[in-house]
């Protein structure tokens, strides 16, 4: 292959990267639901050096609405959140520890998420 068709090779490899980066980036601003994402963290407690750690999460937003009736409560609401639905746990073990401190550190990794209501089990609430 010559100099110049390795260079239009090279560029449209390049454009079609930049392309698929777009399409991406955009349907991630517009996606209504619930889904696995990966999401990257730093593990740390009292007595340890912090660990960057890289798991999957839930991420997205799911449809809610609130619309007033003429009887108590006076609102028919829906608020669904994105949730985990399935999990299993992950164990690290964190650097430099303190002699009297357990390096251990335990987090969830999503399996499966869904839209849903929101439980403090498995999800940080917030009541406005």
């Amino acid at each position: 292959m010559d100099k110049k068709s390795v260079v239009l090779v090279s560029l449209l490899v390049l454009n079609s990267c930049l392309s698929t980066l777009a399409i991406s980036n955009f349907s991630l601003r517009t996606f209504i639901g619930c889904a696995v994402r990966e999401f990257t963290f730093l593990a740390k407690k009292p007595g340890c050096k912090g660990l960057r750690v890289t798991t999957d999460a839930c991420w997205g937003r799911c449809e809610t609405w609130e619309k007033p009736i003429l009887d108590p409560p006076y609102i028919d609401a829906y608020h669904k959140v994105c949730t985990y639905n399935e999990t299993k746990l992950v164990t690290v073990k964190l650097p430099n520890c303190l002699p009297s401190v357990d390096p251990f550190f335990t987090y969830p990794v999503a399996i499966r998420c869904d839209c849903g209501v929101c439980s403090t089990a498995t999800t940080e609430c917030e009541a406005l």
